[in-house]
C-alpha cells in the first residue's frame, strides 16, 4: 500500500515543480501586465477594445465637486459650494484649488475658524500664489482687518500687478476705509 502512495506524493511533487517552470519558447505568448491584449474579454463579456486603462485617464475623483462647487460660489450659494469643496478635498486631499475653493465659502458664510484651517491647507500645496494672498486679503476684510487685507492685497498685487481682480479689491479696500458705516 505505501507503494501507490509514494507514487502520488512522487506525481505531485513532479507537478508543482513543473508548474512553475516557465517556458522560454516566444510562441508561447507574452508577460502580462495590467494592458489587455487584443480579443481579451472582460468579466462582463464585452472585449477591451476602446477601454481606457488608468494610464489614459485625464480625470480625478475631485474634478466634478470642484466644477460643481465654483458653479454654486458664482450662484452665491456659499453653503452648498462649502459642501461639495469639502466633499472634493475629502475626495483628493492634495488638491490646493478646492482647498482654497472651501477657504473662500466659509470666509462667505462666517466660519473664520474654518477658512484659516482651509487657507493654511492651500498654503502647503499652491505656496505662494496670487489667488492665494488675494482670497486671505478679502477674509481679512470682511473681518474688518483692514490693515491685513491691504498686506496681503499688496503681496498679491507684487506677484500679479495686471490682474483685475487683485486691482479691484485694492479699490474696494481703500473704499471701506473712507465710508465706514457703523450700525
Amino acid at each position: 500500500m505505501t507503494g501507490p502512495i509514494r507514487l502520488a506524493t512522487a506525481a505531485s511533487v513532479l507537478l508543482v515543480m513543473l508548474a512553475g517552470c516557465q517556458s522560454t519558447d516566444s510562441s508561447m505568448g507574452v508577460v502580462r501586465t495590467n494592458e489587455p491584449a487584443k480579443g481579451d474579454y472582460t468579466a462582463f463579456g464585452d472585449a477591451f477594445d476602446g477601454l481606457k486603462t488608468v494610464s489614459d485617464v485625464d480625470y480625478y475623483a475631485s474634478d466634478q465637486a470642484v466644477t460643481e462647487a465654483k458653479t454654486q460660489f458664482r450662484s452665491e450659494n456659499y453653503g452648498n459650494a462649502g459642501a461639495l469643496f469639502y466633499k472634493a478635498t475629502r475626495l483628493a486631499p492634495n488638491d490646493g484649488v478646492a482647498w482654497l475653493g472651501l477657504a473662500a465659502s466659509c470666509d462667505r458664510i462666517r466660519r473664520f475658524d474654518l477658512s484659516d484651517m482651509a487657507y493654511s491647507r492651500a498654503y502647503r500645496l499652491l505656496g505662494a500664489t496670487p489667488e492665494y494672498y488675494n482670497n486671505v486679503g478679502y477674509s481679512y476684510l470682511l473681518r474688518g482687518k483692514l490693515q491685513d487685507a491691504r498686506t496681503n492685497f499688496l503681496k498679491a498685487y507684487e506677484l500679479a500687478p495686471n490682474d483685475p481682480t487683485v486691482a479691484n479689491n485694492l479699490k474696494l479696500l481703500s473704499s471701506s476705509v473712507r465710508n465706514i458705516e457703523r450700525s
